[in-house]
């Protein structure tokens, strides 16, 4: 439910529901990424850059890296606050930051993303002055750093699965918060019942469409989590993370 909009900065008040969470009572990374995505178009929409300059317009918006650092995860049944900025555009990249607050003001989540446009029919990058796109942007203390990129080297394990219709989104791809459901699946029940997300930083390099087989390659080294996501041997996403023990 959105909550009130000042011109810089978004703010959105969440309470966590059962779907939100995972059998241990945690915010899902997925449901978090899905947030970030929601409250950045929103964003966009009461700046002046939404959909009547770009989806009807025949581009996209689509997010290019993502970092996250967590202190902790909100729980099941608790009410935070999102909070979300633009930061000055770089050309054709549109840094973006978030946070999300506790109900007494505590920064519990810091996230920075890198967006960008893309032409619908052509798949590829769009300049924001052809489609004039402006994101004013601004600078908050405590802002997290903006990710600069992920580049693994070969990983020890393997996994393959097809998208499915309900992993793909309105750009007609598989959404980037689903890269993250396939992450907790490797790790598993129990490893997630005794670690808990501390940071994580993601880079999407090519986008995954409905059927493609995906072949995750990854590593699990104690806290420290790398993957790797190819469709035909073409890397898609690289994704590195860090737990802590509980």
């Amino acid at each position: 439910m959105q909550d009130k909009m000042a011109d810089l900065i978004y703010t959105e008040k969440k309470k966590l529901l059962a779907d939100d969470v995972t059998m241990f009572r945690n915010l899902r990374p997925s449901v978090l990424f899905r947030w970030l995505q929601e409250i950045s178009i929103a964003h966009t929409e009461e700046l002046g850059a939404g959909r009547a300059k770009t989806l009807d317009k025949g581009v996209l918006w689509v997010v290019a890296r993502v970092k996250l650092e967590v202190s902790r995860m909100p729980v099941y049944d608790e009410k935070v606050t999102l909070k979300s900025w633009a930061g000055d555009t770089m050309r054709v990249l549109f840094p973006r930051h978030y946070v999300i607050e506790d109900e007494k003001g505590n920064a519990i989540v810091r996230a920075s993303a890198m967006w960008l446009l893309m032409d619908a029919k052509e798949r590829r990058l769009a300049f924001p002055d052809q489609y004039g796109v402006v994101m004013p942007g601004t600078k908050e203390d405590g802002e997290l750093s903006l990710p600069m990129g992920v580049s693994l080297k070969e990983q020890k394990e393997k996994k393959q699965f097809v998208v499915t219709y309900s992993q793909v989104d309105i750009n007609k791809h598989m959404n980037n918060s689903k890269y993250l459901d396939e992450m907790e699946d490797v790790l598993g029940g129990e490893y997630l019942e005794n670690h808990k997300l501390a940071t994580l930083e993601i880079e999407f390099k090519s986008e995954i469409k409905l059927s493609s087989q995906v072949t995750l390659a990854y590593t699990v080294d104690g806290d420290n989590v790398e993957m790797i996501g190819y469709v035909s041997d073409v890397p898609c996403f690289e994704l590195k993370a860090a737990f802590k023990e509980i």
